[in-house]
Order: structure tokens, then C-alpha cells, then sequence
């Protein structure tokens, strides 16, 4: 009976701390898995924890919307290659393919590690309706740029107006001169070398493309996020997580999305999870 009421009580003070937007209602986006290769155990970790998260809300008694993306277009490898195209290079496969290959891999390593599927699992060629939609309001609200038919972030202006561009990675504007993964590429064409692409035209030899009002292209790897959780989680919505490495620059050119297009923060609490090492290294494919 004491270590039933302690537990009781200590569940109450978790309760107190954590305030939902909506009572008894939680919404948590995770950034999830680029389908291009087979999914290893440092992306499975960050997956894990967040089950761990997922599961001990749901044990205070809170009912949660839990949302997992897919990524299958748009992430960009440090050569500017989309790494979906390159994927199906090495695999001789179409990409499409390879996002299913890789995607059914992922859900049976999940499976592995027993972790409970999440409420909602958009994947980014579904919703390039909604990332078109969003890069129309950051331009009509003055925050982006076309340029040679891609469409930029104005990053400057962003931090001019808003001051928080950089507050959740705790870097420095002048300090972000190259550090997004669009890396050099198209730098010719920005205003300022942290302006970072919701919008890339599509070159020639590039296979994952679609019609918008600026080029044949396809959205940037941040908008995706940005687009979905708005979609499933409002506009601001509790929790969103994903791995360390994503808090600059993906993280904080979501913020800075969502701020260009719908004038507020996406998220109020912000999760990151630590890295699983080997030899002293991130593990990465």
C-alpha cells in the first residue's frame, strides 16, 4: 500500500510538470527513418526511446497522438544527391522501391525491438501538396525567395524579425555558414550562405520530381516535417523529438518554417536523444 501510494504520488507530480496544450491530449511528432538502406541500431535507438516516451504518457494517463514520418524524398546527401535517387542507384531499383524495400525492413526491426507502432505514419511523397501549400505562405508572408526556380528561406530576415533563429541549437547566425545539408550546393543563388532550400528545382538526371508554380522539383528535407505535423498536430502541438544530430540544422529550420508560415512555434517541448557511438563516432550508415 506505501509503494502503491508513492507511486501514485510521484505519477501526480509528473502530471504537474508536463502541461499538454489540451487537457489529457498529447501530440508527438518524431522525426523518422530515411528509407534508402537498412535501418541499423543507432537509428533504432533513437526509436526506442521515444516508445519508452510514447508508452509512459500513455501509463500517467494521457491519450497520445503519436506521429512517425516517413522520409522518402528530399534529404539530401553532403553532395547535394538526393539519397532516395542514390539508394536506387546502388540497388538498380526504382525509388519508390526502394522506400518500400527499406520501409518494410524498418517496421520488422521494429517489430524486433517490440516497440509499438505510432498512431500516424506519413510518408513525404504523400503530402508534396501540403509542402507546395506551406512554401506559398512562407513567400507571401515575405520570409523566402525564388531563385532560378528553387525557392529559399530568407534566414536574415527571419532572425531580423523574429530573433529566435538559432535559440534551440544555441548557435549564432554568423556562425551558420555552410552547415545545412543542402551543404555548397546552389550557394550562387542564396542571399546568405545559412538560406537553406524549401523548394529545389529538379535537375534533368533527378528522378523524384512534381509540378509547383516556381519549377518541376521537389520540397527540402525540413518542409516535410513542418507540413505533416501541421497537418496531423495543429500548428503547435506538444512534443517533438527525434535524434541529437537533427537539432541543427533540421530542428531549427523547422521552427523557422513554421514561424514563416503560420506565425508561431511548431512544438513546446523539444526532445533529443543522444547518439549511440562506436570507437568514439556517431553511428551512421
Amino acid at each position: 500500500m506505501k509503494n502503491e501510494l508513492y507511486i501514485q504520488n510521484s505519477l501526480t507530480r509528473q502530471k504537474e510538470i508536463f502541461q499538454p496544450i489540451t487537457d489529457g491530449f498529447i501530440g508527438m511528432y518524431v522525426c523518422g527513418p530515411t528509407v534508402y538502406s537498412d535501418v541499423h541500431i543507432g537509428n533504432c535507438r533513437t526509436f526506442v526511446s521515444f516508445d519508452v516516451i510514447y508508452r509512459y504518457l500513455m501509463y500517467l494517463g494521457y491519450q497520445v497522438r503519436y506521429v512517425r514520418n516517413i522520409t522518402d524524398v528530399g534529404h539530401l546527401t553532403d553532395e547535394g544527391e538526393d539519397k532516395m535517387s542514390k539508394g536506387a542507384k546502388l540497388a538498380k531499383l526504382e525509388p519508390m522501391e526502394v522506400a518500400q524495400k527499406y520501409t518494410v525492413g524498418f517496421h520488422d526491426m521494429m517489430k524486433t525491438f517490440n516497440t509499438l507502432s505510432p498512431s500516424i505514419e506519413p510518408r513525404a511523397t504523400a503530402h508534396i501538396i501540403e509542402q507546395i501549400d506551406m512554401v506559398q505562405q512562407i513567400l507571401d508572408n515575405g520570409l523566402a525567395y525564388e531563385a532560378n526556380g528553387s525557392v529559399y528561406f530568407d534566414t536574415i530576415k527571419f532572425a531580423d524579425e523574429q530573433k529566435v533563429y538559432g535559440k534551440l541549437s544555441g548557435r549564432k547566425i554568423e556562425d551558420l555558414l555552410v552547415e545545412t545539408r543542402d551543404g555548397l550546393k546552389n550557394q550562387s543563388e542564396k542571399k546568405h550562405p545559412s538560406d537553406f532550400a524549401i523548394w529545389m528545382k529538379a535537375s534533368d538526371e533527378h528522378i523524384l520530381r512534381w509540378n509547383s508554380p516556381w519549377s518541376v522539383g521537389f520540397p527540402g528535407w525540413h518542409l516535410e516535417c513542418s507540413a505533416m505535423s501541421t497537418k496531423y498536430l495543429g500548428k503547435t502541438f506538444d512534443i517533438h523529438g527525434g535524434g541529437n544530430d537533427l537539432k541543427f540544422p533540421h530542428h531549427e529550420n523547422e521552427i523557422a518554417q513554421n514561424h514563416g508560415a503560420c506565425g508561431c512555434q511548431p512544438s513546446n517541448y523539444w526532445i533529443h536523444t543522444n547518439m549511440l557511438e562506436m570507437n568514439g563516432r556517431k553511428m551512421s550508415k
